[in-house]
């Protein structure tokens, strides 16, 4: 007898667990994906995938990959992607600062470093080991030199 009821109370339990999650409303269930969702977004490895594409497996990793057998290059590809763009929206946001006014030798750094480009820039005024000190280093020199210019 007990053995009956024991499998019966397991048949109940089993049943209702399936009939419970089918009773939830939709807006509980989480919604997959749509495709056109998932080909909008535009990150690091959507644009690594048609580079290795169009340069060949070997190229792609001769110049990505840094261990032994260069099987981390699509990793590596990625990671460079990401931080370019990080990068570039760091410089975005620098150039839209919200509530602060650009000092005239910022806005002029600001305005050769967008004519020359960023790593021209990088090289001309970074100091550090990453260069990433360019436009600090740049508006300092400039406020020197015109502060030398005042006196």
């Amino acid at each position: 007898m007990k053995k009956w009821f024991v499998a019966a109370a397991a048949l109940v339990v089993v049943l209702a667990i399936p009939a419970a999650y089918a009773a939830a409303s939709s807006n509980e269930k989480p919604k997959p994906a749509s495709a056109a969702q998932a080909q909008n977004t535009d990150n690091a490895a959507t644009k690594c995938k048609p580079e290795r594409q169009s340069m060949g497996v070997e190229a792609f990793e001769k110049k990505y990959g840094t261990n032994h057998n260069l099987r981390n290059a699509f990793g590596k590809c990625v990671s460079s992607k990401s931080k370019d763009d990080k990068n570039e929206k760091d410089e975005k946001d620098e150039d839209d600062d919200k509530g602060e006014k650009s000092s005239g030798a910022a806005k002029a750094c600001k305005a050769e470093r967008a004519s020359m480009g960023a790593e021209a820039f990088a090289k001309k005024y970074g100091t550090n080991h990453n260069l990433k000190n360019a436009l600090g280093k740049c508006v300092s020199g400039k406020s020197k030199s015109k502060d030398k210019d005042d006196d």
